[in-house]
């Protein structure tokens, strides 16, 4: 059952991303572009998701547990540290470089799997290669 809801939830979620224009990096980049020919069109879809993530963490809080799993996996830390500002920083560079974030591409292997495919085989790279890094110090 709680595949069915995940996978649920994941194709709503990119339903979003898809009609929301979350999936065009030229779009993305307009918006990105506050020096340049700013697109503010996709104001509304950062509201939108502001909104449902708040009222979604509010009720969370007053719910023992989650409706499909035993417990919230909701994240401890709380220090604003050089890790955090750095991939942080990081993440944003990708995103403005690209046009495209995690959600969005792999979104994109079914709509426009050749671009889609060398943003996600750098992420996963990035990914391994962060974890080798991590375990390193």
């Amino acid at each position: 059952m709680n595949i069915l809801v995940a996978l649920g939830c994941g194709v709503l979620f990119g339903l979003g991303l898809v009609f929301s224009g979350m999936v065009d990096p030229v779009r993305v980049l307009g918006f990105l572009d506050l020096a340049g020919k700013w697109d503010p069109t996709l104001i509304f879809v950062l509201c939108g998701a502001v909104s449902v993530s708040f009222v979604g963490y509010r009720l969370s809080r007053r719910m023992s547990k989650p409706v499909c799993a035993e417990r919230f996996n909701l994240p401890t830390g709380t220090a604003i540290d050089s890790r955090l500002l750095g991939g942080a920083a990081l993440f944003g560079i990708g995103w403005g470089l690209a046009g495209i974030c995690p959600g969005p591409a792999i979104v994109m292997l079914a709509i426009e799997p050749g671009p889609a495919c060398l943003f996600v085989t750098a992420m996963i790279t990035g990914m391994l290669l962060r974890r080798v890094l991590a375990d390193s110090y």
